[in-house]
Order: structure tokens, then sequence, then C-alpha cells
């Protein structure tokens, strides 16, 4: 089972016992945080996509560690003015591992398609009996 979700403005594809590096979170290692926003959960060939989150659906995981990522320069030149400017920055981020997903409602997929069944058993049955009605009158004619 796999869910998408978001936090610190990205989006994130999770299954159970996967490790995350996302935005920092205000949080000490070992402690478990619950991210609510769900936007989709998939288990092989059904899922749910929430509008915008799925009800019901959460995924808790652990904290691992609060670390930095690699650094990345920033340059910005501006040309014939001998103008230059060199700026380096590392984002704080959050290590976690995702240890469980809670799914929200069953979805109520086989029960449209049983009530589509019947709607259009009752439209064939409807245009059926307009058939036959038909034929009446024009056999009396």
């Amino acid at each position: 089972m796999y869910a998408v979700i978001k936090t610190g403005g990205k989006q994130y594809k999770v299954a159970e016992g996967d490790v995350v590096r996302v935005e920092r979170l205000s949080l000490d290692a070992g402690q478990v945080v619950a991210f609510d926003e769900v936007l989709m959960l998939g288990d092989g060939g059904t899922s749910q996509i929430g509008s915008p989150n799925v009800v019901g659906a959460s995924v808790k995981a652990t904290v691992l560690e609060q670390e930095r990522a690699d650094k990345i320069v920033v340059f910005k030149k501006r040309r014939r003015q001998n103008s230059r400017r060199k700026n380096g920055h590392r984002q704080a981020i959050t290590v976690v591992r995702v240890t469980e997903i809670v799914g929200g409602p069953a979805k109520r997929k086989a029960a449209s398609k049983k009530s589509a069944a019947t709607s259009t058993k009752k439209a064939t049955s409807a245009k059926s009996k307009k058939v036959a009605t038909e034929e009446k009158s024009a056999s009396e004619e």
C-alpha cells in the first residue's frame, strides 16, 4: 500500500518502511509524527483520490534525525558591470521512517457499479415496455 502525502509544500509518494527526507519539522529524534494531508491512497489496482484530501486517512512516521541537505551555490552575475555575488544555502531537513499508513473509509465503487447495473436494467425494461406498447398500437391499426 502506498500514499501520497503533502508536507512542507511538497508531495511525497511513500510506502510503509520508507525513509523520507522532508522539510524541517520541529521534532526530536524518536518522536512520532502523523501526516494528515493524504492526497491519495493506492494498493495495487485500486486507488482512492481525495478532494483535496482523503477523509480519515493518515500516515504515521518516526523521526530518525534532523540534518542539513547538501550545500547549493547561488551565483548571480550582471554582465559588463563587474557585479558578482556568490552565496551558499543548506536546507534544514528531517529524516523520517514511515511506520503505518491508515486508510480512509472503504471505496463505494462496488455499490456504484451495482446501482448502475440496476439503473441500466430499469432503462432496458422501460424501453422494452415502450416497444411492446408501440407494437400493440401498430397491430391494432
